[in-house]
């Protein structure tokens, strides 16, 4: 094989991927998407099944600008759910909240005044 015959592979190869990668995708969507009826989603995966150039084609001119809003809402709902985890598996509390906690304990009678101004200076510092 010539240079010019394994570069070609290598081009036709990447095209394949790309779309293999394109098809995935817009499956993918048509899955994941609630504004699609059960039907409307039947007709879809029927067209690109059937004609899957033409219907990725058509699939992204119809719907692909609210593909990307799609995937920005994963995206970030994703995020706040990590970040709302992360949040409580760490325990993070405002000093506010700490302090509070810091007085009802020195109300009852479980932390000494001198615990209590110890343990206030750690958290205020």
């Amino acid at each position: 094989m010539s240079i010019l015959q394994w570069f070609l592979l290598m081009l036709y190869f990447t095209f394949f991927v790309i779309w293999i990668w394109l098809l995935i995708s817009v499956y993918a969507d048509v899955f994941r998407s609630k504004d699609l009826s059960g039907v409307a989603k039947a007709g879809w995966v029927f067209l690109l099944l059937i004609l899957p150039y033409i219907g990725v084609l058509i699939y992204l001119i119809a719907r692909g600008g609210s593909m990307q809003e799609r995937n920005v809402q994963r995206a970030q709902a994703a995020e706040e759910a990590t970040q709302a985890f992360i949040r409580e598996a760490a325990g993070a509390h405002s000093p506010a909240e700490e302090l509070t906690k810091l007085a009802e304990l020195k109300e009852r009678g479980v932390l000494s005044a001198e615990e209590f101004d110890a343990q206030k200076a750690k958290l205020l510092a």
